[in-house]
């Protein structure tokens, strides 16, 4: 007995020894999984920027030194996309004490977090003058061989705008792929649209793997965004092209005889900069001339921005990088994309409105716009209330879903507030509550701004002074009745263009002696080619399919500009992008036919420099500019110099060894910019101290890219107390690519803080019109 007590004390300590064992290795293993999963939820994405001159003889090749570097921080990560062109390094995930200690290795140039951007949401060439068939050069085979790349949410290629009929062989220095994916196959490309490709692997880092039910893991555009400025750009003309009727006519792209290369990079879940320099870096491989990107996120020193990098490698191969200037307007310094390589491009209007009546009971009859096309309401005046009386909640002004009572909208119109929902979700919320009809009135924030929308219920889109008219109709009136009516299409508008409200406005804050935007261009209700995946207000919802959409926003813009560089490209085959863009520029007008700027929807104003920069673009004049501001790498590496740049910020972008010369006076008013932005001091820092002078000077040097002429300055300016000395007046030129450099010096009174100012400056020689704007702040 006692024997076997004994062994059944050894066994039961044995069993004990297991049992805590075991829960030591459970809890091992838990500790382990938490601790595994704790790190992988503060792993990042980050763009590791790599000094190749730096690199080890003892490596093979640079992915070999790109995989080491990264394994001496982090067994476990594994490089998303690897960089040889644009940049030299990679992408991967990272916990942010790992990515600080990779950054202190020795050959490392930066550790950058990746940013999200996100997208800046054919009667154009006719309000351009594109139209008239002895304004530009008759198509030739130069045209058709450039290719704009453009960097969005990929492609609906089946769409006639993009049928490659009438055009030759794909150029010879294309050397892209079409990416086969889910629902797009190598036959999905054709002489139009060359090439296709897609860029997931930072979205599905962050985000994870992309749900397929949802969108294709492809160059297939699910959004209809991406096609829309594709088509844009370079879409082939397509005759009988409208949205339900609306805008009727023959759609066509800027440049409809160029080609197109799509690399989607833009998804559900927003676009991921590692997969924006990647898709970068391989257009700049295929032989894109153009890259079209209307994206956009936050501002940063150029050596921090990813999109400003990968631009800058683009513009030293000669290839010209449009982007969009953003949607944050009115406000001031809402800009993005504000470096001074990067084509910014803001939006104004074209001569084309969708008017839609809103006719009241008391006989006022007002007008709005709206591209609604069902079943129209009866002539017969119907019952009017406001959102927010006929609500639960103390938003229902806005009509936001599950927030309108039914008894009390059933059967009439609602005014529903502009804001915070999309506006056309606004009308599906009355829809479905049983209205019949909305006025979806404009607020204090948005003005006087029209944007047509495809709505699914009678409206009219009204600005803020007619919106408070109806208003204060329906509040005083004890039985308020309307009715809405369509007006189709109304061409010959006026004043025409106006700048967008929503375009995105300067000072540029990163650099504020570069003036930014560039330039405007048409980006408001633009008809252009549509996916087949998503009905024109993209609302899952909508179940209706069109070939073509009418949207707004500078993504609408920016293509514009993308695909007249590509015309300019064609005509002009030496020019750098840095002479592109002052041909665009120069030749841009700020002006009506009056003499009177161009008005500003949001403030019913003139609007200034710092919101249309060099003006609205005019192409058939920008292909014959008569002189262009050129710009180098060199231009640029001084401009980074004046910036007080290191030589390892300057490796960054530049990608050059360059250590600026402490014993020479850099000047951020060199840069051979086609515009001017003077900041000038107030005294001693300080608003007040009338009298005290301060003087500024800036040089330019203008190429000559005409027949021999001599330039003639002339000077408008509406600030006295400024004044402008330009030397020489005068600038002889005898032959072609000839230079001639002028100074510029501004001696200014000082003015309190905040005060702006501006200019206008023109070199001509009977022919051609030389412009550039300034515009001043005192800080």
């Amino acid at each position: 007995m006692k024997m076997e007590r004994q062994v059944m004390r050894v066994k039961e300590l044995n069993l004990g020894l297991q049992l805590i064992a075991t829960l030591l290795v459970l809890c091992f293993c838990y500790t382990h999984a938490v601790a595994e999963e704790k790190s992988q939820q503060t792993k990042k994405t980050f763009i590791v920027h790599m000094d190749m001159s730096k690199m080890a003889a003892t490596y093979e090749d640079h992915f070999q030194w790109y995989d080491s570097s990264l394994k001496s921080v982090s067994e476990s990560a594994d490089m998303l996309y690897a960089y040889n062109n644009i940049i030299h390094g990679f992408s991967t995930r990272l916990t942010p004490e790992e990515a600080e200690l990779l950054e202190k290795q020795p050959g490392i140039l930066s550790v950058l977090p990746e940013m999200i951007y996100k997208l800046h949401t054919t009667h154009s060439p006719e309000f351009l003058g594109l139209g008239k068939s002895d304004a530009v050069p008759p198509a030739s085979a130069s045209i058709s061989e450039v290719i704009v790349g453009v960097l969005d949410t990929g492609v609906w290629p089946e769409i006639k705008s993009f049928d490659d009929t009438g055009l030759g062989p794909i150029p010879s220095t294309w050397k892209g792929t079409c990416e086969v994916g889910k629902n797009f196959n190598s036959s999905s490309c054709n002489r139009k649209l060359i090439g296709a490709q897609y860029f997931s692997k930072g979205y599905e880092a962050a985000l994870g793997p992309i749900d397929e039910t949802m969108e294709s893991k492809s160059p297939r555009d699910d959004d209809g965004h991406g096609t829309h400025t594709a088509t844009t750009a370079a879409g082939s003309a397509v005759s009988g092209a409208s949205l339900f009727g609306y805008a009727l006519g023959t759609a066509r792209g800027m440049a409809a005889q160029a080609r197109v290369a799509a690399y989607k990079v833009c998804w559900l879940g927003g676009c991921f900069s590692s997969d924006i320099l990647a898709a970068m870096e391989k257009a700049v491989a295929d032989g894109v001339n153009v890259i079209s990107m209307s994206i956009g996120g936050g501002i940063s020193d150029y050596n921090r921005d990813t999109v400003a990098i990968g631009a800058f490698r683009a513009v030293a191969q000669g290839i010209l990088v449009s982007c969009s200037a953003g949607n944050g307007g009115p406000s001031a310094g809402s800009l993005t994309n504000v470096a001074p390589w990067i084509t910014t491009v803001g939006a104004g209007t074209l001569d084309r409105d969708f008017p839609a009546y809103v006719s009241l009971g008391n006989g006022k009859n007002y007008s709005g716009i709206s591209l609604y096309s069902g079943k129209p309401l009866s002539d017969s005046l119907l019952p009017l209330v406001y959102a927010g009386n006929v609500s639960n909640s103390t938003s229902g002004n806005l009509c936001m879903t599950g927030t309108l009572v039914p008894s009390q909208v059933a059967g009439k119109i609602v005014i529903c507030d502009r804001g915070l929902n999309s506006r056309v979700q606004k009308g599906m919320v009355v829809r479905d509550s049983g209205g019949l009809g909305m006025i979806l009135a404009n607020t204090e924030l948005y003005g006087e701004e029209l944007v047509a929308d495809a709505h699914l219920l009678p409206t009219s889109t009204v600005g803020q002074r007619t919106a408070d008219a109806i208003k204060n109709y329906a509040f005083s009136d004890p039985k308020p009745t309307a009715t809405i009516a369509s007006g189709g299409t109304k061409l010959g508008v006026e004043p025409s263009p106006v700048l967008a409200a929503f375009s995105s406005r300067g000072p540029n804050l990163v650099t504020p002696e570069v003036l930014k935007p560039d330039l405007i261009a048409p980006g408001v209700n633009i008809l252009a080619g549509w996916t087949g995946a998503v009905g024109p207000t993209g609302l899952t919802s909508d179940k209706r399919h069109v070939s073509f959409n009418i949207i707004s926003g500078t993504s609408m813009s920016c293509p514009h500009v993308s695909g007249l560089a590509a015309l300019i490209k064609a005509a002009h085959q030496d020019w750098s992008p840095a002479a592109i863009k002052s041909a665009l520029m120069t030749t841009a007008y700020a002006t009506y036919k009056n003499g009177q700027n161009i008005l500003d929807v949001a403030t019913g104003q003139p609007s200034t420099p710092f919101d249309f920069g060099a003006g609205h673009v005019n192409p058939v004049a920008a292909l014959d500019p008569g002189l262009v501001y050129d710009a180098s790498v060199d231009d640029y590496i001084n401009f980074f110099c004046a910036l007080n740049y290191s030589a390892s910020d300057i490796k960054q972008i530049a990608n050059k060894d360059f250590t600026c010369d402490s014993s020479k006076k850099y000047s951020l008013g060199d840069l051979n910019y086609p515009s001017f932005s003077v900041s000038l001091q107030t005294a001693s820092g300080k608003e007040g101290g009338a009298g005290v002078k301060s003087t500024v000077k800036y040089t330019r040097t203008l190429t000559n890219v005409g027949a021999p002429a001599t330039y003639k300055l002339s000077m408008t300016s509406k600030t006295p107390s400024v004044k402008i000395l330009v030397e020489p007046e005068s600038l002889s030129f005898a032959k072609e690519y000839e230079k001639k450099t002028y100074t510029v010096t501004f001696t200014a009174t000082s003015m309190p803080s905040g005060t702006n100012g501006f200019a206008h400056l023109e070199w001509s020689d009977g022919k051609h019109v030389v412009g550039s704007p300034i515009a001043f702040s005192w800080t």
